[in-house]
């Protein structure tokens, strides 16, 4: 059935729901620049993304080419129940009364994809949340949900411009993570298991190693040594107070791991995003891609570049779930050798 089909007024109940808050940043200037393959999508049908973070949850919905209509913004709550119920309120506010046509998700891990089982692992109360059998059952539509740097990845593709056959999408925030597509798809591992880019051993540099420690129980992760918890843990200050003898260890470090991801994938460009990458900017950019060129030898170097998305790359990402064709997150569940 076309989107333009399922289009009708949501029920009573949910619209007796208080609305959601609205943010005010414009996002006018973000609109999906799509590859095939997709769905025709109708004038008339309204998509939603989620970013369903531990601190805040962002809702937008969209049009069918990508046009943001409306978004907004609360705060996590601790209980899973309100969470559910905050994320339904949202919804109902941002698809202003008509059922979504789709919906994606973008969520910590670790999570089983293809079920839209989730386990947020700093939402200690969502543990084994049906998250996709809720959500459709509530809304009536396709519901897709990812960890939320293979969501970044997918917006950086669809929604920042960046056509490159081989992105590589990095978050440097509380912790690190990435996401890695070919052709627009999500590379995936083992079993359909997530690459856990932070958790390699790096030759750094760090002039308190004592203090560095991984969650993981890991020694010399690089997540350890760039992360936003891993900066508190070896500096004793947020990253926003680092002086620049301690920047230039980070861009070291970064570079290393850079070396590193460069030499095993390949990746025509790399993109860096999150509040690490943000504050450090330009010449955290700049320290990390010279160190890098500097160690790798015997293949081109990719481009690094910082996320021209901000910090709505997750927020995105789930939008471009919602849009994407069935035939595309298909691929995804084969053997990715076979695609």
């Amino acid at each position: 059935m076309a989107p333009s089909q399922k289009v009708e007024l949501v029920n009573e109940v949910c619209g007796k729901i208080p609305q959601a808050r609205q943010t005010s940043r414009p996002q006018e200037n973000l609109q999906l620049m799509i590859p095939p393959p997709i769905h025709p999508h109708s004038a008339t049908a309204v998509y939603v993304g989620l970013d369903v973070g531990g601190s805040k949850l962002l809702v937008a919905s969209a049009d069918g080419q990508g046009r943001i209509l409306k978004r907004v913004q609360e705060d996590t709550p601790r209980e899973l129940a309100a969470g559910l119920l905050a994320l339904n309120r949202m919804i109902h506010s941002v698809a202003g009364g008509l059922r979504p046509a789709g919906m994606g998700a973008a969520i910590g891990g670790p999570l089983d994809w293809q079920r839209g089982v989730v386990s947020p692992l700093h939402q200690p109360e969502w543990r084994d949340v049906e998250l996709k059998k809720l959500m459709e059952s509530r809304w009536n539509c396709p519901f897709s949900v990812d960890v939320d740097t293979n969501a970044a990845a997918l917006g950086e593709y669809y929604f920042g411009g960046e056509r490159a056959a081989r992105l590589l999408y990095l978050t440097l925030s509380t912790g690190m993570g990435g996401g890695f597509l070919v052709d627009g798809c999500i590379y995936r591992g083992k079993q359909g298991g997530h690459p856990e880019v932070g958790h390699q051993s790096v030759n750094f540099q760090c002039q308190y190693p004592d203090r560095i420690s991984c969650a993981c129980g890991a020694a010399d992760c690089l997540e350890a040594l760039v992360s936003g918890n891993g900066i508190r843990r070896i500096y004793g200050k947020p990253a926003e107070q680092l002086n620049p003898a301690a920047w230039l260890e980070v861009a070291y470090n970064l570079g290393q791991g850079l070396r590193n991801l460069a030499a095993v994938y390949l990746p025509d460009v790399i993109v860096l995003g999150g509040g690490v990458s943000i504050g450090g900017g330009q010449s955290l950019i700049d320290g990390a891609t010279a160190v890098m060129r500097q160690h790798l030898r015997i293949i081109p170097s990719p481009l690094v570049r910082l996320s021209r998305l901000g910090y709505d790359t997750a927020l995105m990402g789930a939008l471009a779930l919602a849009l994407r064709s069935p035939a595309a997150a298909m691929a995804e569940k084969k053997d990715f050798g076979t695609h």
